[in-house]
């Protein structure tokens, strides 16, 4: 495969996606061309023509923030810029993984990118300076409601760019400053409008479920896989994935689970063992994962559009001499997207607990012994890992209650409503990797199966996960902690890569 340049580098005058999203944890090119300058640069000339206008408001340059809009900001510049930040470090709560922050820190500067915030040029050619390094700002996980965008993890963001709070280089937490120079970085500048912008914006909402979104595909993808592995090695019938059968369901998404699930089931000889009609774990998959594929497409179009979009308040338009005031820093589309990709990660992990629970269980997974245990009594197998996925299961059934019905009133009623998009999306970011690690203990699970006497698989596809599975785990046999086994076989089997 040839390497093209947006493998490597983000070029912030085209698309966003979430793939440059997962890239940005690490240093990254990020490429700022004439063409992105030059609108920056003209958004940044009006702005200075409208605030020369006496007459003009401009929310934040010219005011208070929030609630407090209707009194004059501070008359110098760069004081407005810590009226803006100074009230906003207030965020309490452990640091935001770090690679959530960079990405946020991407979603940022793509969106200032477009020309239509009126900051400074040299904000987002800092910003593409800091995505070469290791930089990530300490940003405080709790604070923000999703409503103003994400004013107070962003706060903390573009305090660290200053030279301010903390900041991680190289993995280590650090005092901003001295983060900044071990980087080679210069502290950013900023005006009200600078720092109003940095901070105006659903970025971590957005990141947190890119990210996030991104894990959970991968997980789907990855169960449709161990089901199939699932049922060759337990000998079922494949006929519940019949083309004919699950077109006449009606259903897009499980159509086209179907049609992977019998592309690696191909070759597949049922056992003639089991009974007419297998449970609904396996039988209704299609079903259960296809409705899953669904609602994960309905969360890559939002996805998608917050990448595309420009989130701040106001937004700058010099070609019809318009500044206009609005509430494009409401992140309820991804609140709701993140609440429906909680509920896809609850059923996915129900899924693969009672696969799990089928297949350590001696009257339905065809003979083979209590919690696949090489020598029941002497050594118990996966008893401890199949007691795990349930308390997995039950910590995700937990998280599921949605987040964007949850509204409460704020800023003096200024925020009479709020979409709680950043709790919802840190949240499924959460459950994502409770998810991941179910795929794995299920995928541990099939690999001891075999061991103990469970055929090997009919099917080519599903012989060859086996094998990756085995190359990378040794069977359980005599007992041994498995914590490290099963995010060993979470990622052979998320990455896709057998």
């Amino acid at each position: 495969m040839t390497t093209t340049a947006s493998d490597t580098s983000v070029d912030l005058g085209s698309p966003l996606t979430p793939a440059h999203l997962q890239r940005a944890s690490a240093p990254l090119p990020v490429l700022v061309g004439d063409a992105v300058l030059d609108r920056v640069q003209r958004g940044r000339a009006y702005l200075r023509t409208v605030l020369a206008d006496d007459d003009r408001p401009v929310y934040g340059a010219k005011t208070g923030f929030g609630a407090l809009v209707g009194f004059a900001g501070r008359a110098n510049e760069a004081d407005q810029c810590d009226n803006t930040l100074a009230h906003l470090g207030a965020g309490q709560g452990p640091d935001l993984p770090l690679d959530i922050t960079r990405a946020a820190l991407l979603v940022r500067a793509w969106s200032l990118a477009q020309g239509l915030s009126g900051v400074s040029p040299h904000v987002v050619s800092g910003l593409s300076a800091m995505f070469a390094t290791s930089f990530v700002p300490a940003v405080p996980r709790y604070g923000s409601v999703g409503a103003s965008g994400d004013l107070i993890p962003l706060a903390y963001a573009a305090q660290a760019l200053r030279g301010r709070g903390h900041a991680y280089l190289d993995g280590v937490r650090l005092p901003a400053a001295e983060a900044l120079t071990s980087a080679g970085l210069e502290p950013l500048q900023l005006d009200g409008r600078d720092a109003l912008a940095l901070v105006n914006g659903t970025s971590v909402t957005t990141a947190a479920l890119a990210l996030a979104l991104t894990s959970v595909r991968a997980s789907h993808r990855a169960l449709a896989s161990l089901t199939c592995l699932l049922v060759d090695v337990v000998g079922a019938d494949p006929g519940f994935a019949d083309a004919r059968l699950i077109s006449a369901f009606g259903h897009g998404g499980a159509v086209t689970v179907a049609s992977w699930m019998r592309s690696t089931l191909d070759g597949t000889t049922p056992s003639g063992l089991r009974a007419l009609q297998e449970p609904y774990s396996i039988r209704c998959s299609p079903q259960l994962l296809g409705a899953a594929e669904d609602a994960l497409r309905y969360a890559d179009g939002v996805v998608a559009a917050d990448l595309g979009g420009v989130s701040d308040n106001p937004l700058f338009f010099p070609a019809d001499d318009l500044v206009a005031h609005g509430g494009n820093f409401f992140g309820q589309p991804a609140a709701f997207a993140a609440d429906v990709l909680a509920m896809v990660t609850a059923s996915l992990g129900n899924l693969a607990e009672r696969q799990l629970d089928l297949l350590v269980d001696p009257a339905r997974n065809t003979g083979l012994p209590p919690m696949l245990a090489a020598g029941p009594g002497q050594q118990h197998g996966l008893q401890g890992v199949q007691l795990a996925t349930t308390a997995f299961v039950a910590e995700i059934r937990r998280g599921v209650l949605p987040a964007s019905t949850q509204s409460l009133p704020t800023n003096l009623h200024n925020q009479d409503v709020v979409p709680f998009g950043t709790q919802a999306a840190l949240r499924a970011y959460d459950l994502a990797e409770l998810l991941r690690l179910l795929c794995g203990s299920l995928a541990l699970g099939l690999r001891q199966a075999v061991h103990v006497g469970g055929r090997r698989p009919t099917a080519p596809r599903c012989a060859a996960l086996l094998d990756a599975l085995a190359a990378a785990i040794a069977p359980v046999d005599p007992d041994r902690p498995l914590d490290e086994d099963v995010r060993v076989a979470a990622e052979v089997v998320v990455s896709g890569r057998w």
